[in-house]
């Protein structure tokens, strides 16, 4: 058994910590984005604008925290919108 150091020790604990609470925030991203998913499949475009809305603010919180990225959170906002867009576009082409 290594001899752990009281640095270390102290190290690891932090670690933890951090590493829970960015496991949190993540798992509040990825609920988000199955709540835009999900309005993207029912074809609620109000609901798809309200989780696009949702999902690029928690992006952009999680990315201010270092949890993600930038670029990941600015990519994954850029897809987000791409989704609500077409599906804007497609229930616009269906009215005409």
């Amino acid at each position: 058994m290594p001899i752990i150091t009281k640095s270390a020790a102290k190290r690891m604990r932090t670690s933890r910590k951090a590493r829970m609470r960015n496991r949190a925030e993540v798992s509040r991203i990825l609920t988000a984005k199955h709540k835009l998913l999900k309005a993207v499949v029912d074809g609620s475009i109000e609901a798809a604008r309200q989780a696009v809305k949702e999902y690029s603010s928690l992006l952009d919180k999680a990315a201010k925290k270092g949890v993600i990225a930038a670029n990941n959170a600015s990519r994954k906002k850029s897809r987000a919108a791409k989704k609500l867009a077409s599906m804007t576009q497609k229930q616009g082409s269906a009215k005409a």
